[in-house]
C-alpha cells in the first residue's frame, strides 16, 4: 500500500465543482469512479481545494492510498483509461504515508483570464471573461499592489468553516496585457471562499473607474462590507499548488 500524489488537469465547465455532491457531476465523483475501476476501495480522495462550479484546473493535486502492483506511470496511463475527455491525471508520484495535499500546501497559484471585446466569441469564453469597454491596467495594477502582505480579507470572502481566520497572505498579485487580453495572477498562502473571483471583480471595477484605486486599504481594514459582485467561474483556473519539497 502507497500513497500516491497526483497533478490534476480539468475543465470545469461542465462540472458542479470539484468535491463531491450527493447529485451532480463533480470531478471528484469522475476520479474516484476511475479509481473504483482499477481496484481503489477507499471512500474519499484527499484534495488540495474545492474549486467551484465552472472553475479549471491545470495543477489541481490529490493523494489516495492504493495498493498497486505496477509502476506509477502505469497509473497514470489506467486512471486517464477511465476518466472522461474533461479530466487527466498530469503526473503521479509517491508521496510520504502521512502526506495531505491541502494541509501540507505552502501557497496555492491561481490565474484569471478577461478579454476585451464588444461582441461575443464563444472561442474565448469557455476560459475567460468578456469585458467591455477597455480597462485601465494602470488603474488596476495600483489597486493590486496594495493586496499584497498579510491582511483581513473578510469582505472579499469567507473562511469554509463557520468562524474560521479571514486573514491571509498574498505573496504575488499582478497583472499582465497581451494586446486586448488581461491576465491576472495570485499567490497566497490559502485563500477564502470565493476570495479570488471577488478581488479580480473588484480590480475589474477599479479598471473601469467605479473604484478608487486608493479606497483598497480601507476595504481590507473594513471587512463587515462585502464586496458585491463576482467574477465569472469560467476565466479562474488553479495552476499550481506549492509544497515545501
Amino acid at each position: 500500500m502507497a500513497r500516491y500524489q497526483v497533478i490534476l488537469s480539468y475543465d470545469g465547465t461542465d462540472f458542479l465543482g470539484f468535491q463531491r455532491q450527493s447529485d451532480g457531476r463533480t470531478v471528484q465523483g469522475a476520479v474516484e469512479h476511475a479509481l473504483h475501476q482499477i481496484g481503489w476501495r477507499d471512500q474519499s480522495v484527499l484534495a488540495a481545494g474545492r474549486t467551484d462550479a465552472g472553475v479549471h484546473a491545470s495543477g489541481q493535486v490529490i493523494a489516495f492510498d492504493l495498493n498497486w502492483a505496477h509502476s506509477r506511470f502505469d497509473l497514470q496511463r489506467a486512471l486517464n483509461a477511465n476518466l472522461p475527455d474533461d479530466v487527466a491525471v498530469k503526473a503521479v508520484g509517491i508521496a510520504d504515508e502521512s502526506f495531505h495535499p491541502r494541509y501540507d500546501a505552502k501557497a496555492r497559484l491561481y490565474q484569471y483570464q478577461i478579454f476585451i471585446e464588444e461582441s461575443r466569441n464563444p472561442l474565448k469564453e469557455r476560459y475567460a471573461w468578456r469585458v467591455w469597454p477597455e480597462l485601465s491596467l494602470d488603474l488596476m495594477l495600483a489597486g493590486t499592489r496594495q493586496i499584497t502582505g498579510t491582511h483581513d480579507f473578510a469582505s472579499f470572502g469567507s473562511p469554509l468553516k463557520p468562524g474560521g481566520s479571514t486573514i491571509r497572505t498574498i505573496f504575488e498579485a499582478n497583472w499582465n496585457r497581451a494586446a486586448l487580453d488581461y491576465t491576472f495572477i495570485i499567490q497566497g498562502n490559502a485563500f477564502l471562499y470565493r476570495m479570488v473571483r471577488r478581488i479580480i471583480f473588484f480590480m475589474v471595477q477599479i479598471g473601469r473607474g467605479d473604484i478608487d484605486p486608493e479606497s483598497v486599504p480601507d476595504w481590507l481594514k473594513d471587512g463587515k462590507t462585502p464586496v458585491q459582485g463576482l467574477a465569472p467561474s469560467c476565466g479562474l483556473n488553479l495552476v499550481e499548488v506549492i509544497y515545501p519539497h
